[in-house]
């Protein structure tokens, strides 16, 4: 139970925390991200069943290994489908209930309750968060956190009593946190530098049950440094293989620390005053000694200083460790993305500033102010009017996140129009439905950087929708000048061509995008549609099994395949292709149609009618589906059905087999003539 007041604060900090940000109720799904998560992932899509699951624990997609992530997505979607309010209100849930749990961490491990609160406050309502809450692929932030808040709400537990029990569930609230997100392996070194500060004094001295190494603070946490480990391997090989880690080459060593050392100081910027937030930071590349060296100075100074102050402030040392080290995994020396930094990283690591904050104010007009009353008045007028401008820039900021255009734009703004930035609204603008705002953003970018080739490609994407080949094709052709070693460009270009029937040319791009990028399914897909036209029809259908295998939510390469085996009378490999395709993809026409064809073929004629009747319920004006559920109904004898499908069939074009329509003739005359 709460008690002494911190059941009322508790809940002014939910509510406080819910009015702040109700208004991601309304936010839509993003363009980017949000489909691998959300919108076009059919194993989420799938809901909580036995398969998805499955995949949720083996699935390496987004270059990540975190099953809770995906279980919690497949939770959503089975409770709201593609309704984006459910998933908003999930994270929001979620962020009040870390906001809840880090107050009562803090208020039970330190005894002051105003304090505690008014850290949780900055952590519910600092601005810098609102990414996390407010876009539905950052689940992993809000859940992960969860776990990392029940897990030293477990290890408080645990050292004031010793017991199995309390270290157990410590032991499994990081394992589920390191689920959820990989960010939780610096987790364990947090709760060491919570035994120098506030737990230095709170070792119960009662009677232990067994426990693994409990007799030294690091060795009662071997477990935990344990899955911290195994979880750091994972993720870099999952990020390798994943193509997510950039190579030294894009971003070398020196860049990488230079960015990081200036990082870690505009985080503290960012803090103290959150303006020009953004979405996306674009990566600086090399920055100028002058100002790396100036940071590296104030983060070495910061850290002597809170080393030095130990034992008389070890807040401050707890606090500035906390942030320094919880950053460490995401601050760019193993680079993942091309961003420089990103607000939802700062998630947790703001916590260790927002201890410093609440514990060295008091004490700093402690110094300076001698009446206790007018200390407490100061201190509290202080921390309102910083929670009151905190709660106005969240609300704010919440707005900007309400569809993918207005985040774009309003990240325009804050990066004084970036060419990349340009590039990501063109994205979000031409996936909405607008190509002329869109190619006006991408030309802007062109004008900014001439060199960068990303735009022309997509460019050349725009004009082939726009029913402008040549133009596409110039694009690209503009592109692979540029950077030679670009696969998409070469990729898009082989399609062009493919469509203007340049099969050889096409096949010739499509395989340097595939030397450039083997992890390529969309290159390997249209390599074996070349290979089709040119009549290879094994080298094929290798091209579509090797698509699928790459992507195995890929439902054109199964389609495909499934097409390819079955002009090979390979029937029953055909149709598990097709089951998959249809798992992916349930309104995909072509394979209903298909799955009806070689179901009648395999004598399962009433199996067979459904998918047909499928297929034209989703097109009734395709031919193929009406003749094909014709002969389904004359191979089971209904001879009426099968005539009028027939007849059907001939009124939208098709021109049946005489052979057909004689042995239809011989079993029953047509009741038309």
């Amino acid at each position: 139970m709460l008690k002494d007041g911190r059941l009322a604060v508790a809940i002014v900090l939910v509510v406080l925390t819910l009015a702040a940000y109700w208004r991601a109720i309304d936010c839509k799904f993003l363009t980017i991200d949000d489909p691998i998560y959300v919108t076009k992932n059919p194993h989420v899509q799938e809901g909580l069943t036995a398969r998805s699951i499955s995949w949720a624990f083996t699935t390496t997609r987004s270059a990540n290994w975190h099953p809770l992530t995906w279980l919690s997505h497949q939770t959503d979607y089975a409770l709201f489908g593609r309704r984006a309010w459910g998933h908003h209100l999930t994270a929001l849930l979620l962020h009040a209930a870390n906001v809840l749990l880090l107050f009562l961490v803090l208020s039970s491990m330190t005894g002051s309750m105003w304090r505690s609160a008014f850290v949780a406050a900055l952590f519910a309502l600092h601005p810098l968060h609102v990414e996390s809450v407010a876009w539905v692929a950052e689940r992993k932030d809000v859940l992960s956190a969860f776990f990392w808040m029940l897990t030293m709400l477990a290890y408080a537990s645990y050292i004031r009593a010793p017991r199995v029990v309390p270290y157990l569930l410590m032991v499994a609230a990081f394992t589920l946190g390191l689920m959820a997100k990989p960010m939780l392996v610096t987790l364990p070194l947090v709760l060491l530098f919570l035994d120098l500060w506030p737990l230095s004094g709170s070792r119960g001295a009662g009677p232990r049950h067994p426990t693994p190494n409990t007799q030294h603070p690091f060795l009662e946490k071997t477990p935990l440094f344990a899955l911290a480990f195994a979880s750091c391997v994972v993720t870099y090989v999952v990020q390798q293989t994943g193509g997510a880690v950039r190579t030294a080459e894009q971003y070398p060593i020196l860049v990488r620390v230079g960015n990081a050392i200036v990082s870690y100081v505009a985080y503290i910027g960012k803090m103290l005053w959150p303006a020009r937030l953004s979405i996306f930071y674009p990566h600086p590349g090399a920055l100028p000694a002058w100002l790396v060296i100036s940071c590296a100075v104030l983060l070495a100074g910061a850290t002597y200083g809170a080393v030095r102050a130990a034992r008389t402030r070890p807040y401050l040392t707890v606090g500035w460790l906390w942030y320094v080290v919880t950053l460490i995994p995401v601050i760019g020396l193993v680079q993942v993305g091309r961003q420089a930094m990103a607000d939802r990283y700062t998630y947790v690591p703001l916590i260790g500033l927002f201890i410093i904050v609440a514990w060295g104010v008091p004490d700093l007009f402690a110094r300076v102010i001698g009446s206790v009353r007018v200390r407490n008045v100061a201190l509290a007028a202080a921390g309102a009017v910083v929670v009151i401008a905190c709660a106005k820039a969240t609300w704010v900021e919440v707005g900007y996140w309400r569809d993918p255009v207005t985040i774009f734009e309003h990240a325009l703004r804050s990066t004084r129009g970036h060419y990349a930035v340009h590039y990501l609204l063109a994205d979000a603008l031409s996936d909405t439905g607008k190509p002329d705002e869109a190619v006006s953003h991408l030309e802007q970018a062109i004008k900014a950087n001439p060199e960068f080739a990303p735009a022309y490609v997509n460019l050349g994407m725009i004009r082939l929708q726009q029913g402008r080949p040549d133009q596409a094709i110039d694009y690209y052709e503009h592109a692979l000048r540029i950077d030679p070693k670009l696969g998409p460009a070469h990729n898009d270009l082989g399609f062009v061509l493919l469509q203007q029937g340049r099969t050889s040319e096409a096949v010739s791009h499509f395989q340097r995008a595939i030397e450039l990028d083997p992890r390529s399914a969309q290159a390997r897909y249209n390599l074996g549609v070349a290979c089709d036209k040119l009549g290879n029809l094994p080298e094929a259908a290798s091209h579509y099994e090797e698509a699928a295998r790459l992507d195995p939510d890929f439902p054109d390469a199964h389609f495909s395949l499934a097409t390819a085996l079955t002009r090979q009378q390979r029937l029953s490999e055909a149709a598990r292709e097709l089951e998959e395709a249809l798992r992916l993809k349930p309104d995909m026409v072509e394979a209903h149609f298909y799955m009806g064809y070689i179901l009648a073929l395999t004598g399962e004629p009433d199996e067979a009618i459904s998918h047909f009747r499928t297929a034209i319920r989703i097109k009734p004006t395709w031919a193929m589906p009406h003749f094909g559920l014709a002969d389904a109904s004359a191979r089971k004898g209904d001879y009426a059905s099968a005539w009028k499908e027939l007849h059907r069939s001939i009124e939208l074009g098709y021109k049946p087999n005489p052979a057909f329509v004689g042995a239809l003739s011989r079993r029953m005359p047509d009741p038309d003539k």
